[in-house]
Formats: C-alpha cells, sequence, structure tokens
C-alpha cells in the first residue's frame, strides 16, 4: 500500500527483455534503499513493482508482458516516480494507493495558471465514472485532487512542489499517464450494486 506522495524521481536505465516480460535496471535517486529488502514493493510510476536484486543505489524489478501492456512508462530507458510501500506508522498525506493501475490516460492540456499548472487528462469512459471533483486520483503514482471533470476529462491543479519534485513536470499533450481511480469509488460501486440486487429480489 502507498500514499501517493512521491519520493524521490528515479531514472529506468534499462530494460532486459526476457520473452513477453522485462526486468527493469532503476538508479534510485534520492531513494533510501536502506531499509529495503529483497522482496519489498516501490511503487514505479503507481506501478507497485517487487525488488528482485539491489546493487548499490541501484534496484531490479521484474515486470510481466501483462503489467506492460496495461500501463505507460516501464517500456523504455526514462525518469520515474518512486514511492517505498508505506508503514502503518507511516502518515496519510496523500490517500490510500494499491499501486494496481486501472488504466493509461492521456495528457491533453498542461500549461502554467500563476505559480501552478493546470493538467487536464483524457481517462478510457470505463474509468471516468470512479473520478469525481473534489476526490482523489493517482497519476503515474502521485496522489492529486480532481479539481473538474468533463465526460472523459479530468483537471487538477498542480503546485510549484508537485510539478518539481515529479516527472509531471514532463508532462504535454498527448503523453500517456497511469492512472489509479480512488479505490473506495469501486468500493462504493460494488455494494450498490448488491444493494440494488437485494431490493429487485424482495
Amino acid at each position: 500500500m502507498f500514499t501517493g506522495i512521491i519520493q524521490a524521481v528515479g531514472e529506468i536505465k534499462r530494460v532486459e527483455q526476457r520473452g513477453a516480460d522485462a526486468r527493469l535496471s532503476i538508479a534510485a535517486g534520492n531513494l533510501d534503499l536502506g531499509d529495503v529488502a529483497l522482496g519489498d514493493s516501490i511503487a514505479v510510476n503507481g506501478v507497485c513493482l517487487t525488488a528482485v536484486e539491489l546493487s548499490g543505489d541501484t534496484f531490479h524489478v521484474d515486470v510481466s508482458g501483462e503489467t506492460l501492456r496495461c500501463t505507460a512508462g516501464l517500456d523504455s530507458p526514462g525518469e520515474v516516480n518512486l514511492e517505498k510501500a508505506m508503514r502503518l506508522s507511516d502518515r496519510l498525506g496523500g490517500h490510500l494507493v494499491s499501486g494496481h493501475v486501472d488504466g493509461v490516460g492521456e495528457v491533453v492540456r498542461f500549461e502554467p495558471v500563476g505559480e501552478c499548472h493546470l493538467l487536464e487528462i483524457r481517462v478510457p469512459q470505463e474509468l471516468a465514472r470512479y473520478i469525481v471533483t473534489k476526490g482523489s486520483v493517482t497519476v503515474n503514482g502521485v496522489s492529486l485532487t480532481v479539481n473538474q471533470t468533463r465526460g472523459e476529462v479530468f483537471a487538477v491543479n498542480l503546485i510549484p512542489h508537485t510539478v518539481q519534485a515529479t516527472t509531471l513536470k514532463h508532462a504535454s499533450p498527448g503523453a500517456k499517464v497511469n492512472i489509479e481511480v480512488d479505490m473506495l469509488a469501486r468500493y462504493v460501486e460494488r455494494l450498490a450494486g448488491f444493494a440494488q440486487q437485494d431490493k429487485e429480489q424482495k
């Protein structure tokens, strides 16, 4: 489990194809690997991955073909947002994030507004219903508050710190980003579905 508060920007240095799967070598940047053990989870651009090898300031993860198919930004070298799995004693500064990406969105607008930046993203239709104004959403592992929704497009406001401390600084129209919707929205939908079934059976 994660919080969506990015701890460091790292860099995928190498992608080794292993059939449909791949092994990534990731330079951790300022992420402290001192307390990371083999088998620990690290969110890479919002994708929960398992450290299978540690070497200095670099960690290695295996990514399945299915994960590569359902996400963006893990198939080639480049900067990535990093967050270690949270401890039960940690502060929950963002929101509860599972690291299980729900889909890939597309940046449609990224521009400065005063000292902040406006980021608009189009998501698949099946995900749009889970994204609500003032609700939470995770974009490339970053916990953000939704400012506005318009059909399949939602907008968020990025403060200067978020722009500086994450890879969202590189957002541009057409860029693909990993989206994880608020898990509470999925639970509510599931419960509402069962409540409706019970009502129909009575």
